[in-house]
């Protein structure tokens, strides 16, 4: 498989330290600016920075709201403090006076300052929205500083309506899924980060959708429609995307308990939300005995939609590790995320991990076996089949053999026990078996589209027609089942 992302949430997951995690292990933090300072939403900026964890070095990844956008998500206080008392805010803003002289036009303005380091860069971007008829003709402003300061990087992306009395009043914007989706449609990413963004937030919709009970179109987002939230999963997208992974390894994710504070109330850990996300997408889920919500939703829908395997390899190649820090300061239990970048291509050949189901069975037909194997390959089996034995008093009788992957194992389990008369299984668990790679094409054929399994060896590539679509093919056709499968064969190779 190459080159895979190993997360180990033990200590929880969000989107801010997933994206901090990746921007550790190397994600392009430029491509990231780029995106983020295209987003067409105000009230926030980034701070991208290294703090200490118990101790330990870790990336962090700040989303900064202004007093109008501020939703208290890392204010520990507001999460698990008593209820705050309804306070009324005012500001008074004076009008700011501006060094340099402008010209203003129908628009908007930008300012890009570029400050070096010696160790890191330090970079703001700065959006404002005016009042028709006020925006600054020139457009490019570039600074560059020297600093000493070490292992420091920021970027800062502010966006600000400058109205003409300047009042500011705190309010919560509730934004429907298809709100979020224009945003994400409308911010400077490649193709495929746009989707997975979307993919993130249409996971959160359908968790809280169920929560409610609402169509997902009438869902409106709190917490995950805020401005943190999307800026958060745009930029674990993004940064997803830029590093170029498509195998991601997701054990489990580890929640604590007790409530947390939301703009709902006040709710159990995990949230509904969260716990949809992770029954959904049957995500392994440990809860820890430690207070404190561990998980976020947006942690658990970043997770859901990239984790590929619930089972780490026995052994790989660590290639670099990342490290994310979060927010909130738990007393119990450090809250950091750590990702590996893993190479399970240290050999000749691929290696995997399986486990084997075996069942010796003497007083079941052969076509309750046959119904069986078929439901067991529905349901995910790697591979089934029985053969005859000899039991004890030389009883006839057939013994069936299921290799599977891990958490595949008690549902085949269930299957076995249920559509057999045997009363045990014999579990092989931790095998290790070598496979060659392995890809699925479909090629053009005279007789319509067939799909070929294409093996690469050592010494070049190897094709298998699909059995199925070759049957239907020869019917289809009315040609002999061989005169098919060689064709296929032969178009394949070249």
């Amino acid at each position: 498989m190459g080159k895979q992302l190993y997360l180990e949430a033990s200590s929880g997951i969000s989107g801010d330290m997933f994206v901090a995690a990746l921007l550790d292990l190397g994600a392009d933090q430029k491509v990231l600016e780029k995106a983020l300072s295209s987003i067409p939403a105000k009230g926030f900026e980034i701070k991208i920075s290294r703090v200490q964890k118990s101790g330990i070095d870790c990336c962090d990844f700040n989303v900064i709201l202004d007093a109008e956008h501020e939703n208290h998500d890392h204010d520990m206080a507001y999460l698990y403090g008593p209820a705050p008392v309804a306070v009324e805010h005012t500001h008074d803003h004076e009008e700011h006076d501006h060094e340099e002289d402008h010209h203003h036009e129908e628009g908007e303005h930008c300012h890009c300052h570029h400050h070096d380091h010696e160790e890191g860069e330090h970079c703001h971007c700065h959006h404002h929205d005016h009042e028709e008829g006020h925006c600054h003709e020139d457009h490019d402003h570039c600074h560059h500083h020297d600093h000493e300061e070490e292992g420091h990087c920021h970027c800062h992306c502010h966006e600000h309506d400058h109205m003409h009395d300047h009042d500011h009043h705190h309010h919560h914007e509730h934004r429907h899924l298809s709100d979020v989706k224009a945003i994400i449609d409308a911010t400077d990413m490649t193709e495929s980060a746009k989707a997975l963004a979307n993919k993130i937030f249409l996971i959160v919709a359908e968790a809280e959708s169920k929560a409610h009970n609402l169509p997902l179109e009438e869902v409106h987002f709190h917490e995950v429609g805020a401005i943190d939230s999307i800026v958060d999963i745009i930029s674990a997208a993004v940064c997803f995307d830029n590093l170029g992974v498509t195998d991601v390894i997701v054990p489990k994710l580890c929640e604590g308990t007790g409530t947390v504070r939301c703009q709902h109330g006040v709710l159990p850990v995990p949230v509904p939300a969260t716990l949809n996300i992770v029954n959904a997408y049957d995500m392994p889920l440990e809860i820890m005995n430690v207070k404190g919500e561990y998980v976020t939703p947006t942690g658990a829908a970043i997770a859901a939609a990239l984790c590929t395997s619930h089972t780490l390899p026995s052994s790989f190649k660590v290639l670099k590790t990342g490290l994310g820090a979060g927010k909130r300061d738990y007393k119990e239990k450090t809250n950091i995320l750590r990702a590996f970048l893993i190479d399970t291509e240290s050999g000749k050949y691929e290696k995997d991990e399986v486990v084997k189901l075996e069942s010796d069975i003497d007083d079941v037909s052969g076509e309750v076996l046959g119904y069986t194997m078929e439901k067991l390959f529905a349901a995910g089996a790697l591979d089934v089949h029985y053969s005859p034995i000899y039991m004890k008093k030389n009883r006839p009788a057939w013994e069936l053999v299921v290799i599977c992957k891990e958490d595949k194992k008690e549902e085949l389990e269930d299957i076995i026990f249920s559509e057999t008369t045997t009363i045990g299984i014999r579990e092989f668990t931790s095998l290790m078996r070598s496979i060659l790679h392995r890809e699925t094409k479909e090629i053009d054929t005279p007789y319509g589209k067939a799909k070929v399994k294409e093996v690469t060896l050592p010494e070049g590539k190897r094709y298998y027609p699909e059995y199925e679509v070759v049957k239907d093919l020869a019917e289809k056709n009315g040609k002999p089942f061989l005169t098919i499968f060689n064709e296929i064969l032969a178009l394949a190779g070249k």
